[in-house]
């Protein structure tokens, strides 16, 4: 039976406009704004943008703000994904276990990820409140003292990180128990006739089967931690003294407060390509892994 060009094509035919249309929607914002980085602009309808080349990245790395803006996205950016990572992949081993009431845990456990993010942030602004705050009420209750959480330049951004592992910790162990089903029975049954305890089998056998598992959630996790906006504008706005502002929140700042579209532009090339980078290194080590494995 002949077929014709248009039969023998049909995957690519169908296909073809959906992946116009998003390489259009991905391309066109990042050339955009690549082209603006080398302008001055402010946004005004009379005052053309201003050719001037690579002096916005230069004055962008001039900058310590931004360079502070640097430190508060890593220190951020570390610290919940280490702390998502660890209570991911325990909380995933112990809902793999059976016991009474399972799924009503495992529903009650995912809900954070469902919250609107804005409102989940004015909630916990009142929880962090200093006065009638129940954070502070839970502290003076155990003998503590109360703390300023989201008042404080050193408290600041641990505050966040609670939040932020309260919200996506689900998100890694979901991923783990994914893993956590598809691993073989058979070294475990090994490990039970050599009479191996619950954590030999553990750090023997399930964390290394689960490392390629763990590196995709954690490369899923710093992509999205690394771009975080919304609870932290929410919550702090990047205050206090600009403890909290990520370059995100600074990329924000320079383009809609301070209307400095070029400096915002080349901020934002330069925000791409170290989130790009790190996805590459993350993609490369889980290659290394697989092939090791």
């Amino acid at each position: 039976m002949q077929y014709s060009w248009f039969d023998r094509n049909l995957k690519w035919i169908y296909t073809l406009p959906a992946v116009i249309f998003v390489l259009i929607m991905m391309l066109f914002p990042i050339i955009y704004t690549v082209r603006i980085s080398f302008f001055e602009w402010s946004m005004s309808a009379t005052t053309p943008p201003k050719w001037v080349g690579l002096d916005n990245y230069i004055a962008l790395l001039k900058d310590e703000r931004f360079w502070h803006a640097v430190g508060a996205t890593f220190y951020f950016t570390i610290a919940a994904l280490v702390i998502e990572i660890v209570l991911g992949v325990a909380i995933a081993v112990l809902l793999a276990r059976d016991f009474r009431g399972k799924n009503l845990v495992k529903t009650v456990f995912l809900l954070p990820m469902v919250a609107t993010p804005v409102a989940m942030g004015l909630v916990w602004m009142l929880i962090y409140e200093p006065t009638i705050g129940v954070a502070n009420m839970i502290l003076k209750s155990l003998g503590f003292e109360p703390l300023l959480w989201l008042a404080s330049e050193s408290q600041v951004i641990p505050s966040l990180v609670i939040v932020d592992v309260w919200q996506w910790t689900p998100m890694i162990a979901l991923i783990v128990m994914a893993g956590l089903a598809t691993l073989p029975s058979d070294p475990y049954e090994a490990a039970d006739v050599d009479g191996a305890s619950a954590w030999a089998k553990f750090t023997q056998i399930t964390l290394p089967l689960l490392r390629p598992t763990i590196l995709v959630a954690a490369m899923l996790r710093l992509i999205d931690v690394l771009k975080t906006f919304d609870i932290i504008y929410a919550m702090t706005q990047g205050g206090p003294n600009f403890a909290s502002e990520t370059l995100n929140l600074y990329g924000y700042v320079l383009g809609f407060q301070y209307f400095k579209l070029g400096m915002a532009s080349s901020l934002l090339v330069l925000f791409f390509l170290l989130v790009m980078g790190l996805t590459l290194v993350m993609i490369w080590m889980r290659k290394r892994l697989e092939a090791a494995s």
